[in-house]
């Protein structure tokens, strides 16, 4: 492949949508390039940052690689479009943590982490294993067969968010839509009928519509919901502002459900691929810790994130220059043979497994506990009642290059019935 073929190739989402392709391209550039400049058609060049040092050295120095004004792949015309119609000249169309940097970052954070830190999560612990209870129930009324994607891995954790956040469950049709439409906008199948772009943006337009209005309710009638404490959160003094709000429940919404979806379905699937590692968790339930934690290394669902150099840098010998932009590939560095002893073996009692799959350093992703919590619950409850498990069909993938992930996956199974 030519050089400019591969950069190409990089860029394109339907690449993403075949996880063997991208195996095989990162561990070449691991082994070859770890370090390199990228010029694809139709984007801004940009490094490919590729092993897991490198990303821990990057992403730890966040005053030298800022989040803003680049947060991922988005081509030149795409850019171009979201500047015009932001009236303030930006190419991004959020105000959201991922791609905030400091002073602004950490007030913004502070204003939902103690809800998604450990302690507070515990008084959900029941409320999780009744939702998987209910799922997993629901796929055991199917006849034995069911597109788990479709049946349970979309519906689950976007349940959880939703219930956090406040949104009644008659809404959820509504809010996967959405998501659909702002992670899957590459992806014919997800996004619908308007193009990749004004599927996005029309998506986005009407989640800030809806929770324009939930958070002027819960300014006025406050409940003891995750939307009540955004509502009424201040900043430096002032109340936060409706952009802001909209985008803080944004990336709640979005990241709070896709990843964890994508992981899920991406979890079971690996857990047939691999029956002996699927018979040695079922026989030793006390694995399913670090077998999720094996699970995330080996999903990655979110594909990367940039990171823009504020001072000229050097790295494994390549100069960096200030104003450059970085892509940070974490399915890659979770791939590292360096770090990882036979990565692309699948093991449920790997450890260490010090994966990337959350980020790292100032930007460690927010809802990381629990989406540890909402992945136990859910496959504890399942291999408590598998008796049978195979493929019913082949699995396909989203053509995305940010989140990827499953949207197919046939499964054939049988079930036992848990006794109340």
């Amino acid at each position: 492949m030519s050089s400019r073929r591969l950069d190409d190739v990089i860029v394109d989402p339907a690449t993403y949508a075949d996880p063997g392709k991208c195996d095989e391209i990162f561990k070449n550039l691991r082994s070859e390039e770890p370090v390199r400049w990228t010029e694809p058609e139709g984007y801004r060049p940009f490094w490919i940052v590729s092993k897991y040092q490198d990303v821990l050295e990057i992403e730890r120095q966040n005053e030298k690689f800022i989040n803003w004004p680049r947060l991922n792949l988005v081509s030149i015309e795409e850019e171009e479009r979201v500047r015009a119609g932001s009236g303030k000249g930006s190419t991004n169309p959020l105000r959201m943590l991922v791609n905030m940097d400091e002073p602004e970052h950490r007030p913004h954070r502070a204003i939902a982490q103690s809800w998604f830190m450990p302690p507070n999560l515990r008084k959900l612990e029941d409320n999780l294993a009744s939702l998987a209870k209910e799922f997993v129930d629901r796929i055991g009324s199917l006849d034995g067969s069911c597109d788990f994607v479709k049946d349970v891995a979309v519906w689950y954790p976007l349940r959880v968010i939703m219930q956090i956040l406040g949104v009644p469950r008659e809404d959820d049709q509504k809010m996967l839509a959405w998501t659909k439409a702002v992670t899957g906008s590459h992806d014919s199948e997800m996004s619908g009928a308007l193009s990749g772009v004004a599927s996005r943006q029309a998506a986005i337009q009407e989640f800030f519509q809806y929770f324009g209005a939930l958070s002027a309710e819960r300014r006025k009638n406050p409940t003891d919901d995750l939307a009540t404490v955004i509502a009424n959160a201040k900043l430096d003094g002032r109340d936060i502002g409706a952009f802001e709000a909209s985008s803080y429940y944004f990336i709640i919404s979005t990241a709070g459900h896709d990843t964890t979806s994508s992981t899920v379905a991406g979890g079971l699937l690996a857990l047939m691929q691999n029956p002996t590692e699927l018979a040695k968790l079922r026989n030793n339930p006390d694995l399913l810790p670090s077998a999720i934690e094996e699970i995330l290394r080996w999903v990655s669902p979110v594909t990367h994130f940039f990171r823009t150099a504020t001072e000229d840098y050097v790295l494994r010998g390549k100069q960096i220059k200030a104003g450059q932009g970085l892509m940070l590939s974490y399915p890659s560095a979770n791939r590292d043979e360096e770090v990882f002893p036979e990565p692309f073996a699948f093991k449920v009692d790997r450890t260490p497994n010090r994966h990337v799959a959350f980020g790292y350093g100032p930007h460690l992703c927010l809802g990381m506990h629990l989406a540890r919590m909402e992945m136990k619950a859910l496959f504890r409850e399942l291999l408590s009642r598998l008796e049978h498990l195979e493929l019913d069909g082949d699995p396909s993938w989203i053509k995305a290059s940010l989140v990827t992930g499953l949207k197919r996956l046939p499964i054939r199974y049988r079930l036992r019935q848990k006794v109340a």
